[in-house]
């Protein structure tokens, strides 16, 4: 075993969709650094370009691919053109998704629906689609995004919970069936990070305090504190694990 070099993730081909921003930003930019060629994936070419750029001044390689996750035709399309420019897909990372805050009694069907496409039936398309292409390589890394929410209820996210709960399950399937053609299926699961897309909530004084006080660490994750554990679950260091979800959250689910 060379231990030296067990996190290393020089030549592999990586996905990250919602690469654009956030914390799918973050960990295109951290595995550029560990080596990988990141397939940028996102609905926002602009954004996409201006983590491309981050990226090669960190001398690292990236490319921008549009898709909708929601669309499983765009998932299929984006999933075929990486391959045939990488000639393999060694990583996916799911970080595509979206939160909205709101009463059950008062969300919208639309409102629900948008967050359960995303968040759930966006892993499930792009996972459906690489997973094929991993399958014929027998090899693979999978990490989809969960969340604290996924184990805890939290007042006003019904759809939120929902959607990342089902995730955490859905990771669990994959990996006791994939695992056979040697793709780990694993997930990460944050608490809140200052990233754009919880900036709505934080703006409501009443949240803000209540993550604040919910939070033992006491503070909102930043976007590089995810990188290390996702190199971690995309990294030969962890190929004994298999459908576990690795907390990322300062605490909020040891209280």
């Amino acid at each position: 075993m060379d231990y030296k070099n067990i996190f290393t993730l020089e030549g592999k081909k990586v996905i990250v969709t919602g690469g654009t921003s956030g914390l799918g930003a973050a960990i295109a930019e951290g595995f550029s650094v560990f080596g990988a060629r990141v397939a940028v994936a996102g609905r926002n070419r602009e954004r996409g370009i201006n983590v491309i750029k981050r990226i090669q001044e960190l001398s690292g390689e990236a490319d921008f691919f549009s898709v909708e996750v929601t669309d499983p035709k765009s998932v299929e399309d984006m999933a075929m053109e990486v391959h045939k420019m990488y000639g393999h897909i060694d990583i996916l990372v799911n970080a595509a998704g979206i939160f909205r805050v709101g009463p059950c009694e008062e969300l919208s069907d639309e409102s629900w629906d948008e967050v359960i496409k995303t968040n759930l039936y966006g892993t499930f398309y792009t996972c459906r689609a690489v997973g094929r292409i991993m399958i014929k390589q027998k090899y693979g890394k999978i990490i989809n995004f969960s969340s604290t929410d996924a184990f805890l209820g939290v007042q006003n996210q019904p759809a939120y919970c929902a959607s990342k709960g089902a995730v955490n399950q859905f990771t669990r399937v994959l990996a006791v069936d994939w695992i056979k053609h040697g793709i780990n299926v694993n997930a990460i699961g944050p608490c809140d990070f200052a990233t754009p897309m919880i900036e709505p909530a934080l703006n409501t004084e009443n949240y803000k305090s209540w993550i604040m006080g919910a939070l033992p660490i006491g503070r909102l994750g930043q976007p590089h504190e995810i990188v290390g554990a996702a190199i971690y679950l995309a990294s030969d260091a962890s190929e004994m694990v298999v459908g576990h979800t690795l907390m990322v959250d300062g605490g909020r689910t040891v209280i």
